[in-house]
């Protein structure tokens, strides 16, 4: 199946970044798409670059909602699998989520980033309640998806437990700059997550420059042996469109041997969370 990763910049304008990215599933989808992810935050800006310090319940929407309905319904016109991410509001409370649409339009689920990070230009403790969804695995049109949030990639229980879950691809919506991480350290740390595992990883990252911030693009695609096979270019709004072989995940080494030999009883792991 084809995947399209879509990288794209935020501008204060948000009805200007949602059309943009409505038009960026057009395109994915006239090039073959049957699943797109968008990466995190993706149309609006980049809120947790400054503390928060008031009430910033209004920067956020509920989902279902006015974009997640939106995506909802491009999903059901062409067809396709969306993944996106939206700053939400639930009950009073504010995630980095990940709503799953099927292809048929369905909205899945939402998946909620669980580990918040707080550092500067990232305080997103003063943005974000820890995700109280685990690390749910959706069964769509064309195989199952699982989603690690952007500073959920670095959680190694967080990525197993997607495997254990049966993920054969993990779509990692992210917010990376130009120079936060050494050359090929992501792409190194998601290469060796999809051999541990057995799955593809799927990496949308944010681009442009906002304020203080550069955000470096560079998206790309890891397969269960633990290559790059695909890779966007950095600092420019791109479309990266790739195949991707789901009969590999059955065929990988951690399907066929890891998985079989894991001890859990030596290392509990809640595998359902």
């Amino acid at each position: 199946m084809k995947i399209a990763l879509i990288q794209q910049h935020a501008t204060s304008d948000l009805e200007a970044n949602l059309t943009r990215g409505l038009e960026h599933i057009d395109q994915a989808a006239s090039q073959g798409a049957e699943i797109a992810v968008f990466a995190e935050l993706a149309f609006t800006p980049f809120y947790p670059q400054y503390l928060a310090k008031d009430d910033i319940s209004n920067l956020a929407e509920p989902v279902p909602g006015s974009t997640t309905e939106k995506f909802m319904a491009k999903a059901k016109e062409h067809h396709m699998v969306i993944i996106i991410n939206l700053f939400e509001l639930d009950n009073g409370k504010t995630y980095d989520a990940s709503p799953v649409i099927d292809a048929d339009g369905t909205l899945l689920g939402t998946t909620r980033m669980v580990h918040i990070a707080d550092y500067e230009c990232f305080y997103e403790k003063s943005y974000y309640a820890e995700g109280d969804h685990g690390a749910p695995v959706y069964d769509t049109a064309v195989g199952k998806v699982g989603v690690a949030i952007c500073y959920d990639r670095h959680f190694p229980e967080f990525t197993r437990a997607l495997g254990v879950n049966g993920a054969e691809i993990v779509v990692v919506p992210q917010a990376g700059t130009i120079g936060e991480w050494p050359d090929g350290l992501y792409e190194a740390e998601l290469q060796v997550a999809s051999f541990h595992n057995g799955y593809f990883c799927a990496l949308a990252n944010r681009v442009g420059v906002e304020d203080q911030m550069e955000f470096a693009g560079e998206s790309f695609i890891t397969d269960p042996d633990g290559k790059v096979i695909a890779q966007s270019p950095t600092g420019e709004d791109h479309i990266l469109i790739a195949d991707i072989d789901l009969t590999k995940v059955a065929e990988s080494h951690a399907r066929k041997m890891f998985f079989r030999d894991r001890r859990p009883d030596i290392y509990p792991l809640n595998e359902k969370s």
